[in-house]
């Protein structure tokens, strides 16, 4: 596995500490997958009712604050496949500070 996804599924742990309502999947390109649903956050590629995609940078970006995820989506940087309120609370999530 990947530096960037362990370093990615504690991040989001911080973040989705009682986990997500549905399954939710980010896959970052050339990394791998990351699932979050009721359980918490791992690292995984498994079906999902909204995945977010995104480059290495624009993940990490997003994590640190740096990048706004509906600027990102708005752009093209980050791809959305699923329902649209499932992706902006995921957004809001990413977004949150800590971790």
């Amino acid at each position: 596995m990947s530096d960037v996804i362990d370093k990615a599924v504690e991040r989001l742990a911080v973040r989705l500490p009682e986990g997500f309502e549905t399954t939710a999947k980010f896959v970052i390109a050339g990394e791998g997958a990351i699932m979050v649903d009721a359980e918490g956050v791992r690292a995984g590629d498994e079906p999902a009712a909204v995945t977010l995609s995104a480059d290495t940078a624009t993940f990490r970006g997003m994590l640190e604050g740096r990048v706004n995820p509906m600027t990102a989506f708005m752009t093209g940087k980050l791809k959305v496949e699923g329902p649209m309120p499932l992706a902006m609370k995921l957004g809001k999530a990413m977004a949150r500070q800590g971790g």
